[in-house]
């Protein structure tokens, strides 16, 4: 589908300050604009997703959990990964939510009739608990979704919080902290008296409050939890059942969880729960909405981003009108350059507002926003304020329209900029790309790697486009109702890229796991090499820069690269995600062998055997089959258009084979 100039314009822009704002938000916790204003503009670009599924890139916003852990904590590495939920703020959305649940379902082959469990959702901050033999160890926060940090000394001063279950057992439990309307207006009555700057809303205070050093700040300002999830340890049948068993153990639970029949008594819950929601002592942004049945969430799954089975139904958005102050570029990390309007500070529905992103030039053309409007501002979406239209009446004289400079501070070399050929965007003169990337994922699933047969790149760009994978292990939680919807696929394409992967997961030897890890300077042979002389990943994971450079063949340069791979943290949870999905299979070593103890180098091509093959049938006998001739080489085995390869033989004065006097070695006639 051939994607129109002026969507594409406005996704990338969109793209870029939903990024810049999302991290203000939720790592450095400054609200610059609403949370609902941030709904809004996400809410906006997953639309244009949903429409043009080709325009999804791995780095979308919507593609990953928002926040990275503070530099100030220790870091916690989560056991279970924190998902991300989607959102819908219609009717319509939620409907197609529940479509796309019994569609999925039925695909899989399950009858089973869904119902819902509807929960509020408390806008605060997330927490991790690890309870272990029913004794709190560790509390956490969501950080980026995999790693996290550390505040167990601050979430232990919660009296909602239990130090100790009412039954021993291992469980990692999640929730969300919160801090009442009321006691945010005596602590901002306090700090009025003392000429100090007053917070901004609940949410705020009590993510900055959980970040405190000293827990005694922590405990002065009596936060609050509600605990909804069971993430390991227990499983019970349906989320009803978990939130009871929740409160059975001592965590305090929201009390205003309703079981759903059917899709209408979710919207009608909805419905009610906005006009009740300002009644409560705590903030609620929505609703988030559960597919009950347990047995039913394992069929429906996790994409790259989150579960299939549930969602965040937000509430309507609001508007306020402000003036530009200022119009500043921000450069985003993909190198756009994004406008963002200066506001003057206005609150929306119990948010401070005091920046919106303009998107791009196109925009700011067409609504003539200028310094020193009144504008209309909107706040629906996840991450940014959206502005809506210009109050033209109400403009200054003597305003100028805005036009952008050729340079940017925060750009590289002399921070030029320029607008990309056929897009609204402009960007940093000097760019990364996601070349690599995309790269390594071909590169995954080829015949020289794991070898997904028919899985290919053309599939592979589709699936990260709409935003179904963003790692390697995303390939094996495919179903087939994500890759049916996408264009080009149909119901048999789509179970043919589900089968193809899982056939590969049932058997994946541990040297074509290490190729296909794209580990800089680990090809076939080293990979080989490696897999068989420790045989498993856990021998691998364990070894030293000299264990591995004695192996011969292999060396210090790979061997410093696979163990730098390994140590590092991203490459690491990478990879045990992935095997989660995949049965590794060890590598065992020929001790015996006609060839045991030989070095063999193929060159040519051979008159009746695949050069793969023969290198089989060598490594089958004990020898080691090396790419390059060196003086450690016991044979060149030569085919026609040898090449270069025996040249160096003769130079070396290393003995040459026919594929004939090959199969005699082997005590083989063909």
């Amino acid at each position: 589908m051939e994607i129109p100039k002026d969507i594409r314009e406005r996704y990338d822009k969109l793209k870029s300050s939903i990024t810049y704002y999302r991290r203000r938000f939720h790592v450095d916790n400054v609200e610059e604009i609403s949370p609902e204003a941030l709904d809004s503009l996400k809410h906006e670009l997953v639309v244009l997703e949903s429409q043009y599924p080709t325009l999804v890139t791995p780095d979308s916003p919507s593609q990953r959990v928002a926040g990275e852990a503070l530099s100030e904590f220790v870091k916690v590495t989560h056991k279970v990964p924190q998902w991300s939920l989607g959102d819908a703020f219609e009717d319509s959305e939620i409907r197609e939510f529940d479509a796309r649940v019994r569609r999925m379902l039925i695909s899989e082959g399950v009858t089973d009739t869904p119902t819902y469990t509807c929960e509020l959702k408390i806008d605060g901050l997330h927490v991790v608990l690890e309870y272990v033999d029913g004794i709190l160890k560790t509390a956490a926060t969501r950080g980026d979704g995999s790693v996290g940090e550390d505040v167990t000394h601050n979430v232990r001063t919660i009296e909602s919080v239990p130090l100790s279950l009412t039954e021993k057992v291992d469980v990692i439990v999640e929730g969300e902290i919160w801090l009442a309307k009321t006691q945010l207006e005596k602590i901002n009555s306090e700090r009025k008296k003392t000429g100090e700057p007053l917070y901004a809303n609940p949410r705020n205070l009590a993510a900055g409050t959980v970040r405190q050093l000293d827990p005694k700040v922590a405990a002065s300002r009596k936060l609050d939890t509600f605990i909804y999830d069971i993430s390991l340890g227990e499983s019970p049948k349906t989320q009803a059942v978990e939130l009871n068993r929740l409160k059975e153990l001592g965590f305090k639970i929201n009390p205003h969880a309703q079981q759903c029949a059917s899709i209408d008594e979710v919207i009608t819950y909805w419905k009610r729960w906005f006009s009740a929601k300002d009644k409560q002592s705590y903030l609620i942004d929505g609703v988030v909405v559960k597919v009950n049945e347990r047995k039913l969430q394992e069929v429906l799954g996790y994409t790259g981003k989150g579960p299939r089975f549930a969602i965040a139904l937000k509430f309507p958005a609001e508007q306020a009108t402000t003036v530009v102050e200022a119009i500043e570029l921000q450069v985003g990390r993909t190198g756009v350059v994004t406008p963002v309007a200066h506001l003057r500070p206005v609150t929306v529905a119990g948010s401070l507002v005091s920046r919106a992103t303009l998107h791009n030039e196109d925009q700011i053309t067409r609504l003539d926003i200028r310094v020193g409007d009144t504008v209309v501002l909107q706040k629906a979406g996840d991450v940014i304020p959206e502005i809506v239209s210009v109050v033209t009446k109400l403009r200054p004289q003597n305003t100028r329209r805005y036009v952008f400079p050729k340079n940017v501070e925060g750009c590289g070399g002399d921070g030029a900029i320029e607008r990309v050929p056929g897009e609204a965007a402009y960007r940093c003169v000097t760019l990364d790309s996601e070349f690599l990337y995309r790269k390594r994922l071909h590169y995954f699933v080829s015949k020289g790697a794991l070898n997904i047969d028919g899985v290919g790149p053309r599939i592979i760009d589709a699936l990260l486009d709409a935003g179904l994978i963003k790692r390697y292990a995303d390939l094996f939680t495919l179903k087939v109702g994500d890759i049916a919807t996408l264009e080009g696929f149909k119901e048999r394409s789509a179970q043919n890229v589900v089968d193809a992967c899982a056939a590969v997961a049932q058997n994946v030897p541990l040297h074509r796991l290490l190729i296909a890890l794209s580990i800089d300077h680990v090809g076939e042979e080293t990979a080989r090499l490696i897999a068989a002389h420790f045989g498993t990943l856990q021998r691998i994971r364990s070894a030293t820069v000299a264990s591995l450079a004695a192996i011969h063949g292999v060396g210090e340069v790979v061997a410093t690269s696979l163990v730098d791979w390994l140590a590092d943290t991203q490459n690491s949870m990478q990879l045990d995600a992935l095997l989660r999905h995949i049965h590794v299979v060890e590598a065992t070593s020929a001790t015996t062998g006609q060839l045991q103890g030989m070095t063999l180098v193929f060159t040519g091509t051979l008159p009746t055997l695949g050069r793969e093959e023969a290198k089989e049938k060598a490594r089958s006998a004990g020898a080691h089959v090396a790419s390059s001739v060196s003086k450690q080489t016991t044979y060149v085995v030569l085919g026609t258009d040898a090449g270069s390869k025996e040249s160096d033989a003769k130079r070396l004065g290393i003995p040459t084979l026919t594929e004939a006097s090959f199969l005699k070695l082997l005590g083989s006639t063909g």
